[in-house]
Order: structure tokens, then C-alpha cells, then sequence
């Protein structure tokens, strides 16, 4: 059983382990330069309070009671609200995008479907090969912050550090969940990689504008808006009901590829 999920998870692993030394690395950086942002104090937050509310809400932070000089609202905003929700949603919209387009674009599927396997085994496995890179990142990178800020002599929450990463999952498997609607949708791997990209951003986008201009029911079509890091590291706020809607996506994107791709030729 999972023989094509394990199969497509292994060959991810290097990379995976490879991509989250990467960001942990950056981690320790970033912490590294938390003392001198906090003796700058009240200094840097009026710089903060003076931002655009379209780029204060873009970060999770246009919230009463946020402050950059805290180690929660920087690990939210240099950290998490950027990289995690937004670049590591892009890679993995990215990542997606060639699950299915990548083979049919090399004629790998035409064979893979000639063996006694299911094209709802084939979709459902390969996606689920996601959640291996998933886990990797977030125990590596949340084992790496939360050393770091030990290691600055800071503090911060153990249990909400673990919420942030453990949420991070759904989140991220719906950024997953519009890279596989692309992938079942095109033939070539190329356009639905870069067709996740640019929809993962634009929903970004459409989440920012929504939060900044008080429209709530247009943020409410994107992801982002059913997982924010900063909540949960400033407030200790935890959306649980946010990731049952995402996992409700999640299974919606999946069976909507899979309807799609059994009634596509593969020639």
C-alpha cells in the first residue's frame, strides 16, 4: 500500500532536509539580530506604526498590542508572516504543480496508468507525498527557532511555537491542494508550476487588501486567511475552526483534480 506516495515522498527528502537547513539557518540569523532590534525600542516600533495599514495587515501585525521589540511579533513578522506563509506557500503550490503535469508532460503516465493502478490512487498518493516534506520542514526549522531564542537568551512560548508549525500544515497543503488543480488542468509542468505561483501571490494579495480595507468576505476566498502565525504567537490564539476549513478545502481541491484528471486522454 502507498507504494507511489512513498516512492515520490523519498525522492523528496534530500531536498526537503536540504531546503529546511536552508531556513534554518536564516532562523538563527534573524534571532541573532532580535537584541539589537529590542535595544533600538520605541524607536523601531513608532517606524512600525507608521507603515501603510495595507502593509501592516500583508504581515499579520495591524493588531492592537503588537510590538517588533517582543521576540513573538519579530519571529511573526521576519519569520513566519513572510517566509512561511508566503514563500514556503509559493514553493509548495510550486512544488504541486508537477505532480501530474510533470509526468504527463514526459509520457511517464500513459505508462504508470497502464499498470493495475487507479488514477484516483495515482492523484490521491502523489499529493499525500507532500506531507513527509511538510513534517520535515516545520520539526527541523521549529527545533532550530526555538534553540535560537533559547540560545539569545529570549524566551517564548514552547506551545505556541509548536501551534504555529502544526497549523502550518493544513495551510500549507491547501497552497498544495491549487498546485494539484493546475497540474490536472495542464499538460505542461512549466504553466501549472508558474500558475501556483502566481495564485498562491495574488490570493496573498487579495488577503492584505481584504484585512487593510475592512473587507473581511474577500479575504475569505485565500488561504491566508484561515492560519495566521502572528495570532498564534502574539495572542496565543489558536484558529482551530480556520483549520477545519482548511482541511474542507483541502478535500474539495482534491476531488475536484480528481473528477478532472479521470476524464482527461492521457496520450
Amino acid at each position: 500500500m502507498l507504494e507511489i506516495a512513498r516512492y515520490e515522498s523519498s525522492r523528496r527528502v534530500k531536498g526537503a532536509v536540504a531546503l529546511a537547513v536552508l531556513l534554518g539557518v536564516m532562523s538563527i540569523l534573524f534571532v541573532a539580530l532580535f537584541p539589537s532590534i529590542k535595544s533600538s525600542g520605541a524607536n523601531i516600533d513608532a517606524y512600525w506604526n507608521n507603515l501603510p495599514p495595507a502593509m501592516k495587515a500583508a504581515f499579520g501585525a495591524s493588531g492592537a498590542g503588537f510590538s517588533l521589540t517582543t521576540m513573538e511579533g519579530f519571529l511573526a513578522v521576519e519569520l513566519y508572516q513572510f517566509f512561511w506563509l508566503l514563500l514556503l506557500g509559493v514553493y509548495v503550490a510550486y512544488l504541486a504543480g508537477s505532480l501530474i503535469a510533470g509526468d504527463v508532460e514526459r509520457d511517464r503516465m500513459d505508462m504508470l496508468l497502464a499498470t493495475p493502478v487507479s488514477r484516483s490512487k495515482v492523484l490521491v498518493e502523489k499529493f499525500a507525498s507532500l506531507l513527509p516534506t511538510l513534517v520535515i520542514l516545520n520539526v527541523i526549522v521549529g527545533i532550530v527557532v526555538y534553540g535560537s531564542v533559547v540560545g539569545v537568551g529570549e524566551s517564548v512560548s514552547l506551545s505556541d511555537l509548536a501551534v504555529v508549525h502544526l497549523l502550518s500544515i493544513p495551510y500549507l497543503l491547501a497552497c498544495g491542494g491549487i498546485g494539484l488543480l493546475l497540474s490536472v488542468l495542464f499538460d505542461r509542468e512549466d504553466i501549472a508550476q508558474r500558475g501556483g505561483l502566481g495564485a498562491v501571490f495574488a490570493l496573498f494579495l487579495l488577503n492584505s487588501v481584504g484585512e487593510s480595507a475592512d473587507m473581511g468576505w474577500l479575504g475569505a476566498l485565500s488561504p491566508m486567511h484561515y492560519y495566521d502565525p502572528t495570532a498564534i504567537l502574539v495572542s496565543g490564539s489558536y484558529d482551530w475552526t480556520g483549520a477545519g476549513i482548511l482541511l474542507v478545502g483541502i478535500a474539495a481541491l482534491v476531488s475536484v483534480s480528481l473528477v478532472i484528471f479521470q476524464r482527461r486522454d492521457i496520450a
